[in-house]
């Protein structure tokens, strides 16, 4: 099968954030978005099939979840991850994020402490703070452009928390974790008796040399492990919301509820349940298509900054489709503190990235650029990039 990944789609005017907020974001129209993590790929057919033949029916009603639904997910999952899981560990979750605050509500009481391992996506820090739960970071250490977990600072921080957001692939720096790392993040966290929410939202998006490990393969009591996962990063169908927690421990599992039901949030909504099943029963072709196209545009990237702006350096990728970009030598060439690097991307570059201190600590001096777009308009953007740092230099 074939899959046209270098058509370009419109997306102006269709309510889409990451092209219809530019002007709010970024203060002008005139940028190529390349933040929000959403690609411009058309979805597999099939997922389109799934999504018409539902909207032909003519009533949208409340909706349950379907055995489909269950039975996708773990085929899925035993196929592509090779893990065995049950139906009855199965929660449906009204998405990623959301399922971050209810784990915080679930697991954890007022006052107590989270850990999360910065720089970081950002719900991670308001899952934390908005709840009124106390927010204790353990920075990954970045060194030979690559970063690693501090597990001497985690061990300190684990003593005075009851739950550790894992980001697995970690998303802004693009880490696929070994499992000699897992391991050690799971002797920690059995020590000093903290839940795991491992969030592995991108673990799909892994680039050749790299294998995705679900933590919870990694004992034979996986109870104190919760895993989010969902087909919306996969599969290009983030708008529609819906999610799934892995969870063994069923005391966990009515915790998880209870917090949902506070929240008040269901992912029960009959579009995103036709897509969800959809994506996971046919969608692995155009899968491993995407991740071909993307590794060759990552390697692009990458090869034309070295040669043509050394001084911005690409943190490699191992999973996801987002780039982290080291601009820390680019800021010092040219006096730069982040706001004027960021305003340089925009004004100078006329492109929209996510700055890297929206991640948090360690954040300060990188970009974060999404891949997920034609490589026709990836190569114009870093063409760009590389004019713009140029007309800086001969200044």
């Amino acid at each position: 099968m074939s899959f046209d990944f270098d058509r370009v789609i419109p997306r102006e005017g269709s309510g889409s954030l990451k092209w219809d907020a530019r002007e709010s974001v970024f203060g002008t129209e005139d940028v190529l978005p390349l933040w929000v993590a959403d690609m411009d790929f058309a979805v597999p057919e099939a997922v389109g099939e799934a999504l018409a033949a539902r909207a032909a029916h003519p009533v949208h009603g409340y909706s349950l979840f379907p055995d489909a639904v269950y039975d996708s997910l773990m085929d899925w999952l035993g196929e592509r991850h090779q893990w065995r899981t049950e139906r009855d560990w199965l929660l449906m979750a009204p998405g990623v994020v959301p399922s971050l605050h209810a784990a915080v509500l679930a697991f954890v009481e007022a006052g107590e402490g989270v850990i999360v391992q910065p720089p970081v996506y950002f719900p991670f820090f308001s899952a934390v703070t908005v709840t009124g739960r106390r927010l204790i970071e353990n920075p990954l250490r970045f060194s030979d452009g690559r970063y690693r977990i501090d597990f001497d600072h985690l061990e300190q921080c684990a003593a005075d928390a009851r739950l550790l957001l894992l980001c697995s692939p970690h998303n802004p720096v693009g880490r696929v974790w070994e499992t000699d790392e897992l391991r050690e993040l799971l002797r920690i966290a059995r020590k000093h008796k903290l839940v795991v929410l491992s969030d592995e939202i991108h673990h799909d998006l892994i680039y050749p040399g790299r294998r995705h490990i679900p933590l919870a393969t990694l004992t034979d009591n996986p109870d104190d492990i919760v895993t989010a996962v969902a087909p919306s990063k996969t599969f290009n169908i983030p708008g529609l919301g819906l999610s799934a927690l892995v969870a063994s421990n069923p005391e966990h599992r009515e915790k998880l509820r209870r917090a949902f039901d506070l929240l008040h949030v269901s992912g029960a909504n009959p579009f995103s349940i036709a897509a969800f099943a959809a994506a996971y029963q046919h969608g692995a072709a155009w899968l491993d298509a995407l991740m071909a196209y993307l590794v060759d545009t990552r390697d692009e990237v990458s090869a034309i900054l070295a040669r043509e702006t050394p001084s911005i350096r690409v943190v490699e990728a191992e999973g996801t489709y987002l780039m982290w970009l080291d601009c820390r030598e680019f800021c010092r060439e040219r006096n730069l503190d982040d706001d004027a690097l960021n305003r340089f991307f925009i004004k100078r570059a006329r492109l929209g990235l996510s700055p890297g201190s929206l991640f948090g600590q360690g954040g300060k001096g990188f970009m974060r650029l999404n891949l997920g777009a034609p490589r026709g308009m990836i190569r114009e953007a870093i063409w760009r990039l590389v004019a713009a740092a140029a007309i800086g230099e001969r200044r």
